[in-house]
């Protein structure tokens, strides 16, 4: 007996999806013994329906699809939050599985929806939400499930990623490498979700919950964007034997989770600096396995519907298998959150300043009233006409509050900054 699908979205990843069903089914059954069939495709746009010759099976309206009782899995793929939070507890409460590669709506909504799924003794799968093609949701909550994981950290935003690669290798601006990006495809129109952080705080929210048994919104991910990155930045950071990335980092600690998104340099022998262009990366830390990355396309109709049909298949075979649910909700642990003022790591910080006797004296004078070692300072470039130089400072293990107080400070000094500071976060 065929496992009924009904398909909510026919976009890019939609549209993948019911490519890869009319090419693949019957391999899928000849292979893997897994009998599927399109029961509905639900759009608001009939001619995309009619593009992937599935006209005879469009609705526009999900309810369709909802109350219909032959439907066995629902397919989320409209993306946002408010109506795709609506079709995922809607069919989870009408007995129907659930397959969504909504990063918003699982980052904001996920403990609600998955404590419905175990209710309702339902599946509600998700891989496609964090890496696109790349296997990592998954691989958490089964291959990796015997380790503490202390450390998951990413390049999951492949806008940020190519803009900065191509800003890295061949000196492009900001502006140049965005519309760059805009005019191929990687960028949105409106691009701040990518170049603000916020597409990766919701991505590291999801692993950070999974990893640690602890439930993780996008409200709890501090994150700062690419916008204030230059060329400048990125060759003295490759001088000095690193590369910037804009990374989602969630480490557990003693005293608790921390969870971030911020351009971040990285030592250049570390596995995710090789990872340029579009490509995203997931590096994955436990006590046991030890280090492990997954690479590979992180968006695209083909990765995202590959993951998206994934777990179709896999739901598929639990259900013809008579299977209930293998994992539900992991995170049930209480696990304070570190705040972002806490946080001890090494920092690059670049100020443009006015090139005139003694700048350096009081900047150094600030650095020291908050205790704040440095490592090294180096003079970095010059205006035609003398009036302008960039400073870049390198310290030692420092506090946030006590580097951003200091930020602040030499800001306030009196003709002596001339642009916003860009502040770099090390990794080691």
């Amino acid at each position: 007996m065929a496992i009924q699908i009904g398909l909510v979205g026919t976009g890019t990843v939609g549209g993948g999806c019911i490519e890869i069903i009319k090419q693949h089914k019957e391999s899928f059954l000849r292979h893997f013994g897994i009998d599927i069939e399109l029961k509905w495709v639900c759009s608001l746009n009939p001619d995309e329906a009619k593009a992937h010759g599935v006209s005879d099976l469009f609705t526009q309206d999900y309810h369709d699809i909802i109350n219909d009782p032959a439907v066995d899995i629902v397919i989320e793929l409209i993306g946002g939050v408010s109506i795709a939070r609506n079709i995922v507890v809607e069919a989870l409460q009408a007995g129907k599985n659930v397959v969504t590669a909504n990063k918003a709506l699982m980052a904001t909504y996920g403990k609600e929806v998955m404590e419905l799924a175990d209710s309702m003794k339902k599946e509600l799968f998700f891989e496609a939400s964090v890496g696109g093609g790349i296997p990592i949701i998954s691989p958490l909550k089964h291959s990796l499930i015997a380790n503490e994981i202390s450390t998951v950290m990413g390049i999951v935003n492949g806008t940020t990623n190519y803009m900065l690669t191509r800003m890295s290798e061949d000196g492009l601006d900001y502006d140049t490498a965005l519309r760059e990006a805009q005019d191929k495809g990687f960028a949105e129109a409106n691009p701040t979700a990518d170049v603000d952080g916020l597409d990766a705080a919701a991505k590291i929210a999801i692993l950070a919950s999974i990893a640690f048994n602890s439930r993780v919104t996008i409200d709890d991910v501090h994150a700062e964007g690419i916008r204030n990155i230059t060329p400048l930045d990125l060759e003295a950071a490759r001088d000095m034997g690193y590369c910037v990335k804009l990374l989602a980092l969630a480490h557990r600690r003693e005293d608790g989770v921390d969870v971030r998104v911020h351009p971040t340099m990285l030592p250049l022998a570390h596995p995710l600096a090789s990872v340029n262009g579009v490509f995203n990366a997931i590096y994955v830390v436990g006590d046991a396995v030890g280090e492990t990355m997954f690479f590979g396309e992180g968006a695209g109709s083909g990765p995202a519907a590959s993951a998206v049909m994934g777990d179709v298949l896999e739901c598929a075979r639990h259900l013809q298998a008579g299977i209930a649910p293998l994992v539900g909700c992991t995170c049930t642990d209480e696990v304070p959150f570190v705040p972002m003022e806490k946080l001890d790591t090494k920092y690059y910080i670049r100020f443009a300043v006015s090139d005139r006797a003694g700048v350096l004296a009081s900047m150094a004078n600030v650095f020291a009233k908050y205790d704040v070692s440095v490592h090294s300072v180096v003079q970095r470039g010059r205006q035609g006409d003398g009036s302008k130089v960039d400073l870049v400072y390198v310290t030692h293990t420092a506090r946030e509050a006590s580097v951003r107080a200091v930020l602040e400070d030499i800001v306030k000094l009196e003709d002596t900054v001339l642009a916003e500071p860009s502040l770099i976060r090390v990794e080691d």
